[in-house]
């Protein structure tokens, strides 16, 4: 039997399935940041409703594909309309990075993630200049880099990526990661992660006078100190003599390319002066808390097809942004209920012109209904009014719920007055 459309059901707003509007909307939060199961038994403490661990995860994953679709049609509108990049901070941190997930079968991928925000004044910590950075949001997806390229354009633009002063791109210096740059903002202050430099050359160290020696200790911490206060010049000087001078070591040239390639981002001292950030922490931190909070806990395993719907979940409410994606997620839902509702009316119309010609009889006027109107890629983000949701929503005097007579409460006796009147 298929299923039935009640126009009240639009009118009242409802979505796909058993639950009130409020209460998808619960179940949804709740299994963003814990395990489906957890979920529906905290749905059932709180509302005392209960859900099975199934439907939890099939409505959530539905709703995130939904934000998801909201957000892929949102770059489409970017991509036809252009329109005006929104003004940026004066100083924006930039930094893209992958983390690893598993898939059902064994399978593990890399999911991409973009972490924005607004540079802080520095401020010294235990002797060292630091640099934070507030206002933080986040993009992630599992897709191919020049497809996760192109999607992150919804936060960069709404960021105002395009019109900030100065863009402090600190990354791990992956390939991917500058062709990333090149697209958002070719101009940007492109810098090698310092951690990650000092990784290469604890590497080189500890290959030629042994891992945890005193001499590679304090070699490399020589080596970091330069690097930080002077400059990348001298410590490439260095790496190529210990390179030369131990060719039984054939890791150390691959090691010493890898940063003289990426010496123009490792200009530390500069990059100080300029009160920007020179580690890429603010991006490590989004993919754990993001990204491996969720995805990567014990026994877990993801269809491919699911990924995408969480991260976009996990995106809103880790950028503080659970109300409007909700109300995108809604709007959403409800509209392509619409559009099946049509699709549905018009095949059913035309089964019946069918029968009807076959036996000589008048076709019912085939003027199909008005279609639906096409979802808008206008990025307008719906006020949310929490004064409103707050108080329980009851049907207006006029409601058609209180004319309809099996809907009018009938007076009962009270069980104390025999002779009351019904």
């Amino acid at each position: 039997m298929e299923r039935g459309f009640f126009p009240l059901d639009e009118e009242l707003e409802l979505l796909p399935g058993s639950l009130t509007p409020r209460l998808q909307e619960d179940m949804t939060h709740l299994a963003t940041w814990m395990p489906f199961a957890r979920a529906a038994e905290m749905l059932k403490r709180m509302h005392g409703v209960m859900v099975s661990e199934v439907t939890a995860r099939r409505q959530t994953e539905e709703n995130g594909a939904a934000y998801v679709a909201v957000q892929e049609a949102e770059v489409e509108w970017i991509e036809q309309e252009l329109p005006e990049a929104p003004a940026g901070p004066e100083k924006q941190l930039l930094s893209v990075d992958g983390a690893m997930v598993p898939l059902v079968g064994g399978e593990w991928v890399e999911v991409k993630t973009l972490v924005l925000g607004v540079i802080e004044e520095p401020v010294v910590e235990k002797g060292e200049q630091k640099v934070h950075a507030k206002e933080l949001s986040y993009f992630s997806r599992l897709a191919e880099a020049e497809v996760f390229t192109r999607l992150a354009l919804v936060e960069t633009h709404r960021r105002g990526v395009e019109k900030a002063g100065c863009v402090a791109a600190v990354t791990d210096g992956a390939e991917w990661e500058q062709g990333f740059i090149d697209y958002h903002r070719p101009d940007a202050v492109r810098v090698l992660d310092f951690p990650h430099a000092g990784g290469y050359v604890g590497k080189m160290g500890n290959a030629v006078w042994g891992e945890g020696t005193s001499e590679s200790q304090e070699w490399r911490q020589e080596q970091l100190s330069q690097l930080k206060h002077q400059g990348p010049g001298k410590v490439l000087s260095d790496l190529r003599v210990l390179t030369e001078s131990h060719p039984e070591i054939p890791d150390l040239a691959g090691w010493l390319a890898y940063l003289e390639k990426r010496e123009a981002h490792m200009q530390y001292p500069a990059y100080q002066e300029q009160g920007l950030p020179i580690a890429s922490g603010a991006v490590e931190s989004g993919n754990k808390l993001v990204v491996e909070a969720r995805l990567k806990g014990s026994g877990m395993h993801w269809a491919r097809e699911h990924v995408n719907p969480m991260l976009g979940l996990r995106n809103a409410a880790c950028s503080d942004r659970w109300d409007e994606g909700w109300a995108q997620i809604s709007s959403c839902r409800r509209h392509h209920v619409q559009q099946r509702g049509q699709i549905r009316r018009a095949q059913r119309l035309a089964a019946v012109n069918a029968v009807l010609s076959d036996a000589d009889i008048p076709v019912v006027d085939a003027t199909p209904p008005p279609s639906v109107p096409a979802l808008p890629l206008t990025p307008t983000i719906p006020a949310v009014d929490t004064s409103a949701q707050a108080r329980p929503r009851r049907p207006s005097s006029d409601h058609p719920w209180r004319k309809f007579p099996a809907c009018t409460p009938r007076r009962r006796p009270h069980p104390r007055a025999p002779d009351a009147r019904i």
